[in-house]
């Protein structure tokens, strides 16, 4: 089953953000079969101010899992992630 995490960052947290950025893409990497598309929101200067991922799991549950394992979460940057159940039906990763 495919979700749509939405994460958006706590205000004046580049600093974080920048510190567990490769962290961040090393974990996403190494789970090619759970993340099908990630990357950030931009605020209106084009800094990073959060995150979208699709991912693919077996129920919300494994989703939410994943999502606190991810160093972006353990470092505290998010303000609030929202999980949404998601149904892909056109896209390259289909």
């Amino acid at each position: 089953m495919h979700f749509v995490a939405i994460c958006l960052d706590k205000s004046d947290s580049l600093a974080t953000r920048l510190e567990n950025r490769v962290a961040h893409l090393a974990f996403l990497g190494e789970k090619p079969d759970v993340v099908k598309l990630a990357g950030p929101f931009l605020d209106s200067a084009e800094k990073p101010c959060g995150s979208m991922l699709v991912l693919d799991c077996p129920d919300e549950a494994a989703a939410r899992a994943f999502l606190a394992q991810d160093p972006y979460a353990k470092a505290g940057l998010f303000a609030s992630v929202e999980l949404r159940p998601y149904k892909p039906v056109l896209g390259a990763y289909l």
